[in-house]
């Protein structure tokens, strides 16, 4: 199942995904300046791409992932004041 939300942050806005995928699920949370991923994804291929990419680990869903921490991040995502152990309330304000 895929189950998708739009949420509005202050004057943006940010996309949800949450896509089960056998015993765990896939999220993402995309801002038109970078997005937030769970541990399925490589952050090391986000980095060579140069993206503004935020890794979370332990969580099933989007509602886990908004109160979830920052567990790694891009040298991107660093230069954007994006650091590990960051709420992702805060990381959201900045990808937005």
């Amino acid at each position: 199942m895929l189950l998708k939300r739009r949420i509005r942050v202050g004057s943006g806005y940010i996309t949800a995904i949450c896509l089960e995928l056998g015993k765990k699920n896939l999220l993402i949370i995309k801002g038109s300046k970078g997005y937030i991923m769970c541990g399925y994804l490589n952050l090391s291929v986000a980095d060579q791409f140069k993206d503004v990419a935020v890794k979370i680990t332990g969580v099933a869903t989007i509602t886990e992932a908004l109160k979830a921490a920052v567990a790694g991040c891009t040298s991107s995502a660093r230069k954007m004041g994006i650091c590990k152990g960051q709420p992702i309330s805060e990381v959201i304000k900045i990808i937005a």
